[in-house]
């Protein structure tokens, strides 16, 4: 899967709301729980087991076009072919 993610430190998240989850399992075995807006269905946020000092939120989510761009890439071969990442962020094989 490909996505456009924004990682926080889980204490500098304030979580509220109901949501409901769905949990799948990434390619080394660690569970992700997706929390997902009880009335629309959109993934709010999601944790990833192993990792619970961070939240990770969808780019999507922010309605702000000055959004930082990305530092970091993973699962480049997942992209769409039209996706470019920028050439100074760090990349990880």
């Amino acid at each position: 899967m490909f996505a456009a993610q924004a990682r926080f430190p889980a204490e500098s998240v304030a979580l509220a709301g109901a949501s409901s989850t769905f949990d799948r399992v990434g390619d080394g075995g660690s569970r992700a729980t997706f929390h997902f807006c009880a009335t629309c269905g959109a993934t709010v946020y999601y944790t990833i087991e192993g990792r619970e000092d961070s939240v990770i939120i969808p780019v999507g989510a922010f309605a702000d076009p000055s959004f930082p761009g990305p530092t970091f890439s993973v699962y480049e071969e997942r992209m769409h072919r039209w996706v470019a990442m920028p050439a100074d962020i760090e990349h990880m094989d």
